[in-house]
């Protein structure tokens, strides 16, 4: 199993990326997708997750109506669309994965299989 992200960058702020999570060895119908970003010096902090098996998508309030996850199955890769990026969404960015279901916003400890980061840096 692999994951690998891309598309992180500086921006400044209200600007957009988007970030891909390339993932191989398994596959979107048995596992789901988790976004995670930590900050320095603050815990690694769970703001999405996309279970393309049952079409669905999570968010947590802090990245809620500006972040979008997807799924492109036959690329196996899952997208995260980010918005109006504020200085405070600094951090790096990671993808992981857990085997079933996503059943509310991902929380580290529940996902197995993790990629390597992707730096995001807003500016003011």
């Amino acid at each position: 199993v692999q994951l690998v992200e891309s598309g992180g960058g500086l921006v400044q702020a209200g600007g957009s990326l988007r970030l891909s999570c390339a993932a191989s060895g398994f596959s979107f119908d048995d596992y789901s997708i988790g976004w995670f970003r930590q900050a320095p010096g603050k815990e690694r902090e769970g703001i999405s997750a996309i279970s393309s098996s049952i079409g669905s998508t999570i968010y947590a309030d802090s990245v809620q109506g500006r972040f979008t996850v997807s799924s492109d199955n036959a690329k196996n890769t899952v997208y995260l669309q980010m918005n109006s990026l504020k200085p405070e969404d600094t951090a790096v960015y990671y993808c992981a994965a857990t085997r079933g279901t996503a059943q509310a916003i991902p929380t580290f400890w529940e996902y197995e299989y993790w990629g390597q980061g992707t730096q995001v840096t807003v500016s003011s």
